[in-house]
């Protein structure tokens, strides 16, 4: 891979736990990351799929605390996916990435099925959203078209990496829960929603929403996890972000 220096920034993340390497320029890997691989059960092992895993944050972090965990990390740019298998080398982390698009079903053929399907899709429809002139930041925060379709087709694309009775996490923003819900109920049960709210007497910003694949027990809803008082973050908060606990839901 030939990327010049200016061009790409290696940093700590998840409290020095890992190393990760992110184009200096475009979307920035932060707190949604760390909550997706927070939110993955503590026990997790065999493959872990992260689906738009950009250069693997997410991903990155759940293996990293799950040493059982082999992980696969999809995506369709060629640069960060280029970013993401040096992420992967030099944490020590044992795992694969695959060069794909998701909307494309031949292109995932051969991956997985996996026990653990995880994903932090583009939130943005692009006829609602001012988009971002940069082409890999409007690609990793919008969708290619218009209209509630393209998250149904990319969570249906999970759904069908996932192995049956399999696990399913996804982190997405409020608004969008219809269309998720709508997407995931005819294929998957146990749906279980956590709103992720900057404080407490604020509405939540992000929601988790965990499924399992054929599963038809019902819906419920966790209580939040506020994340800041006047102060800055709660402890428990602090505790996600630095590795050392997860979400318990």
């Amino acid at each position: 891979m030939s990327e010049d220096v200016e061009d790409v920034t290696e940093a700590p993340f998840l409290g020095g736990r890992l190393r990760l390497r992110q184009p200096a320029k475009g979307h920035r890997a932060g707190t949604d990351a760390i909550l997706l691989a927070a939110a993955a059960p503590a026990a997790a092992k065999g493959l872990a799929l992260d689906v738009g895993a950009g250069v693997g944050a997410a991903g990155l972090a759940l293996a990293k605390l799950r040493p059982q965990v082999t992980l696969g990390l999809i995506d369709n740019d060629p640069r960060v996916a280029a970013l993401a298998r040096l992420n992967l080398s030099g944490n020590g982390i044992p795992g694969d990435v695959y060069e794909a698009d998701v909307f494309d079903p031949a292109a995932l053929r051969g991956i997985g099925p996996a026990p653990l399907v995880i994903t932090n899709p583009p939130f943005l429809d692009p006829a609602r959203a001012r988009l971002a002139a940069d082409s890999a930041k409007r690609s990793a925060h919008a969708m290619p078209q218009a209209g509630p379709g393209p998250l149904a087709a990319w969570l249906s694309a999970c759904l069908a990496l996932l192995e049956e009775n399999g696990t399913f996490i996804l982190i997405h923003k409020p608004e969008a829960l219809a269309e998720i819900l709508g997407a995931l109920i005819p294929r998957g049960g146990a749906l279980t929603l956590l709103g992720v709210q900057p404080r407490a007497d604020a509405p939540a910003i992000r929601i988790l929403i965990r499924a399992q694949k054929g599963s038809h027990a019902p819906l419920s809803i966790a209580p939040a996890l506020v994340l800041n008082d006047e102060h800055g973050f709660l402890p428990y908060a602090e505790a996600i972000h630095r590795g050392e606990a997860l979400i318990a839901w």
